[in-house]
């Protein structure tokens, strides 16, 4: 079984920018999201607000994790690579963090949605492909690292932070909002415009079209979309200076 899981963890873990956003659209494609909470307005707005909350905290757990340290995730030629063993930043409170960050993300995103059937089904399709990736890298990293690696695993929780050990982990660091904003633009803005997109396609669903012509809705759409151009152009012409890691 763990082998298995392995196997589909390192297939995900490859297509994972492709496939990712088709299984959101696939589960908001098999039910449109519900116009009222319960018929209740108050309720409504309740539990957008808390989606947009529960989605900026996983956003501001990546940064604390970028801020401090940065390790590239993207692995070498799609499939899992570490150069060396990070242990330290945010990877001593969690062996996973941008991984729990993305799930939070994840959470906010279906709650925004607000069906309860979708938040339940998304979440464990996403738990149970971050525990297969976890898996594919963890069996990659103690084939490279050996004994250093198990006894990190050993010292580390894989998934809930240990927050106590949050001030020593992060002792004689310096934290960059620019590195953040250089390696995370991208999951930032398509954060928001998901949770904008979604709150434009519940009010279509309803009949409600004029929505999309909103000022609020084409700001809420527009802002992230400008966003992520400034930042590419900052970078590409260098007003940016290239962050460490």
């Amino acid at each position: 079984m763990k082998n298995r899981m392995i196997d589909i963890g390192n297939f995900f873990f490859r297509y994972r920018n492709f496939i990712f956003p088709l299984i959101i659209l696939a589960f908001y494609l098999a039910s449109a999201p519900p116009a009222k909470l319960f018929s209740s307005e108050t309720l409504e707005e309740v539990k957008d607000c808390a989606a947009l909350l529960i989605a900026l905290s996983g956003l501001l757990f990546r940064a604390v994790v970028i801020g401090y340290i940065y390790i590239k995730r993207g692995g070498r030629n799609k499939r899992v690579y570490a150069k060396d063993l990070v242990t330290s930043g945010m990877f001593s409170v969690c062996r996973n963090p941008l991984y729990v960050g993305n799930l939070t993300i994840y959470l906010g995103i279906f709650l925004m949605h607000g069906n309860l059937v979708i938040i339940v089904l998304g979440m464990l399709t996403y738990l149970f492909i971050y525990q297969c990736i976890v898996l594919a890298e963890e069996a990659y990293l103690e084939e490279k690292f050996g004994d250093g690696y198990r006894a990190y695993c050993r010292d580390v929780p894989r998934w809930i932070p240990s927050f106590s050990r949050f001030r020593q982990a992060t002792q004689g660091m310096v934290f960059s909002i620019r590195r953040v904003f250089l390696k995370d633009y991208t999951t930032i803005t398509a954060t928001f415009l998901i949770l904008a997109l979604t709150e434009g396609y519940e009010e279509i669903a309803v009949g409600n079209i004029e929505v999309l012509r909103q000022p609020l809705m084409l700001f809420s759409i527009g802002i992230p979309i400008l966003f992520v151009a400034i930042v590419k152009i900052l970078k590409d012409r260098r007003w940016l200076m290239k962050a460490d890691g």
